[in-house]
């Protein structure tokens, strides 16, 4: 499956699978932000997705970031919806006890492309 994927800074890399066969593609931050501990912040990608129809994309957080520095996504997973077209932002927030400066072009998150059942509801 093809997936159009638009590059809002170009100098970003754009989502690509490190390994064969995994799930998730790193994404990264457009900015460089501070976030204190117990805070949250949207950070922008650079990013715009074209979704298919039936398809849903899912914003994971890193668990490098977890596990190091108590990162993580406050609406985990995020749900990037088919008719979706504006740039993706992660919201972050800061479990940790100090700082943590997130770096542009830093690896924030991951997505993965997921199939969407289409449900009638009775």
């Amino acid at each position: 499956m093809k997936v159009l994927i638009t590059r809002l800074d170009k100098e970003l890399p754009i989502p690509h699978y490190k390994h064969d066969g995994d799930a998730g593609m790193d994404i990264y931050s457009k900015d460089d932000v501070v976030l204190q501990p117990g805070e949250f912040k949207m950070v922008p990608t650079g990013l715009k997705i074209a979704v298919p129809f039936g398809y849903e994309v899912q914003v994971r957080p890193r668990s490098g970031l977890a596990a190091k520095h108590g990162i993580s996504i406050v609406n985990t997973p995020g749900t990037v919806d088919c008719g979706y077209r504006g740039e993706i932002a992660v919201i972050l927030i800061n479990h940790g006890k100090e700082a943590f400066h997130v770096k542009r072009a830093e690896r924030i998150a991951q997505i993965v492309i997921n199939k969407v059942e289409i449900v009638e509801i009775e």
